[in-house]
């Protein structure tokens, strides 16, 4: 299941240690109700390795201006509180999980790095 995401808790989720996606969506808005299956689909299949959060962009001012958020759906991938990609509208499952594969693999890089430079 997909995490809410607030003005309130946004800070916190994005600056944590997992790779994040965030959905920014509307209840009126059609193509959203359409990825909202997927999403919750690889949230299911992704588990605790990546969070994703969607982000209701009428009750959610800050989150929406901190990002630039013009229109909807649009996700956003970060990792380290850095936008790592973004994608503007309705797509298929394949290329959500392949642009989360990708964070999840620079996450891994990442890590790698770091344990080397110990």
């Amino acid at each position: 299941m997909t995490l809410t995401v607030t003005d309130e808790n946004y800070k916190e989720l994005v600056s944590g240690e997992k790779p994040i996606v965030l959905d920014f969506w509307a209840e009126w808005c059609g193509p959203c109700k359409m990825i909202a299956p997927i999403m919750d689909e690889l949230s299911a299949e992704y588990g605790d390795r990546v969070i994703i959060g969607k982000v209701d962009v009428d009750n959610n001012d800050g989150i929406v201006a901190a990002y630039g958020i013009r229109n909807i759906p649009t996700l956003l991938f970060l990792k380290d509180g850095n936008l790592i990609d973004k994608h503007v509208g309705a797509d298929q499952k394949d290329l959500f999980a392949s642009k989360i594969n990708n964070l999840l693999l620079l996450t891994t890089a990442a890590d790698y790095i770091r344990e080397r430079e110990e």
